[in-house]
């Protein structure tokens, strides 16, 4: 299944987060927490300003993003979990 967001709304795929610790120790899934970096999987349209024109959005598919913590509204899609957010809750792409 394919989803495309309308207006200023991104998917994003979170990073996996590692299993064990820099120390070695292995983290159970109780303790973890989610990580606030993804990478956009899909990007709507663009957000209407006031004056009635279309404004492209600033992320692209396939860029990797940083987020808040407790952005967006997490869904599944064909058993993987991804996040739907505006893309004012984009905080900043990282560049490699």
């Amino acid at each position: 299944m394919e989803v495309q967001p309308l207006h200023d709304r991104v998917l994003v795929r979170r990073y996996s987060e590692d299993e064990k610790s820099k120390g070695g120790i292995i983290i159970p899934d109780s303790a973890k927490e989610k990580p606030a970096e993804g990478e956009i999987v899909a990007v709507g349209g663009g957000r209407i300003s006031e004056d009635g024109k279309l404004r492209p959005l600033d992320v692209r598919r396939g860029d990797r993003v940083l987020f808040g913590k407790y952005s967006g509204t997490e869904i599944k899609i064909d058993g993987e979990e991804l996040l739907m957010m505006r893309e004012d809750d984009v905080l900043g792409i990282i560049k490699k």
